[in-house]
């Protein structure tokens, strides 16, 4: 059974959880709370024009902000994942470099790969010369491992 609540609370409720998921949203931009602050507006609207419905506004929440979350939220990722500046250093994820500059557990080293030499880190031990395959690049160092 819901709360009995009178219609300036259910108010500052849906304006609360408005700022609330978008101040998440903001911090972690992965596009899933923005849809609760979505829900919450249509909410807070339903709560202005139609008092006493806090049942209706519940459903009307979460019916809005799930199929926003489910149906909406892949097309905008999608379309974000399109505007991806891809760099030529991509090329290099998978491919396999030579260690120019042996490094221990976690501390810099060099690699050389397509006649480049890169900064390099690895979770494990790297001797001079041994093959390493290039997992990703974190700023200006690729991150390497020793081939399976």
């Amino acid at each position: 059974m819901f709360l009995i609540a009178n219609d300036t609370t259910m108010l500052l409720i849906w304006f609360g959880i408005i700022i609330i998921a978008a101040v998440i949203e903001a911090s972690t931009m992965n596009l899933s709370s923005i849809w609760f602050s979505a829900g919450g507006v249509v909410s807070l609207i339903i709560a202005a024009i139609w008092p006493g419905s806090v049942f209706i506004q519940i459903v009307v929440f979460l019916v809005v902000s799930s199929l926003l979350l489910f149906e909406v939220r892949p097309t905008f990722k999608n379309y974000l994942q399109k505007n991806d500046i891809k760099t030529n250093s991509d090329k290099l994820i998978g491919k396999i470099a030579i260690c120019s500059k042996a490094f221990a557990n976690g501390e810099r080293g060099e690699v050389k790969i397509e006649g480049k030499i890169w900064t390099a880190i690895s979770n494990e031990e790297i001797k001079l010369n041994d093959k390493v395959e290039v997992l990703s690049i974190e700023g200006v160092k690729l991150v390497v491992r020793k081939p399976e």
